[in-house]
């Protein structure tokens, strides 16, 4: 996982761009908040706000009110030693699924109503990527182009309180992603997924686009389930 050091230290000019218009605070909320739902930041990462002030060249006091905004926010946990990703219970997992299969397919038929041909590109590029990333195993960048795939469709919702409560819950879907995303069938039935949610979105078709997503939740949940087995077997055998 990448660390808050030299590598995460390049910043575009289009990002310097905006960041040069913003407070301090809110330039360094965005490039943290960019880092965890990238899934740049990984679970034995540890966010140190001395650091991250050093390699920004600012003063603690605005990283510290950015990390603390991201504790309030459920996308980081404070601990003695900095902050981290949290970490939920498998029965947390398990009950922000129900809210999932709820909620998600609601917000990706309305997405598919407001769908433009920009947003369908964008998708479109993202799904190139997970395909291309499945072929040559790399799970980093699957994981980066399944966000943005994500994060296309839902900036259309129209519904703004129901795809705020659906970013909310990104830590659940973090959580999911970091156990499941080890297992090449997994990969696949993910990919499988995103090319047929993609389709029904080219198409505007919003009950496609609903059934989709119902069953991508679905088969989220069985990944993670068969991850939780297969773990809870590992620790029987061992102990």
């Amino acid at each position: 996982m990448v660390h808050f050091g030299k590598s995460c230290r390049i910043v575009t000019e289009k990002q310097y761009s905006v960041m040069s218009r913003k407070s301090h605070r809110d330039r360094i909320y965005d490039l943290l908040i960019e880092r965890v739902q990238t899934g740049q930041v990984g679970w034995d990462d540890r966010l140190v706000d001395v650091n991250i002030a050093a390699e920004l060249g600012v003063s603690r006091m605005p990283v510290r009110d950015a990390l603390l905004r991201l504790v309030a926010e459920g996308f980081l946990a404070p601990t003695t030693r900095g902050f981290t990703l949290p970490r939920l219970s498998p029965e947390e997992v398990l009950e922000v699924f129900d809210l999932r299969r709820l909620l998600e397919p609601r917000a990706a038929a309305l997405a598919a109503q407001s769908m433009t041909d920009e947003t369908v590109a964008r998708m479109d590029e993202a799904v190139e990527r997970t395909s291309a990333a499945l072929e040559a195993h790399d799970v980093p960048t699957l994981y980066h182009a399944s966000e943005d795939f994500r994060g296309a469709w839902l900036s259309l919702v129209p519904h703004k309180a129901l795809e705020q409560t659906i970013r909310r819950y990104f830590v659940q879907v973090q959580n999911v992603r970091l156990t499941t995303m080890i297992d090449d069938a997994t990969l696949e039935v993910v990919v499988a997924g995103q090319r047929e949610l993609l389709a029904a979105h080219r198409a505007r078709d919003a009950v496609a686009a609903s059934d989709r997503m119902l069953r991508f939740v679905i088969e989220g949940e069985q990944a993670f389930r068969k991850s939780l087995a297969a773990h809870e077997k590992a620790e029987a055998t061992s102990g």
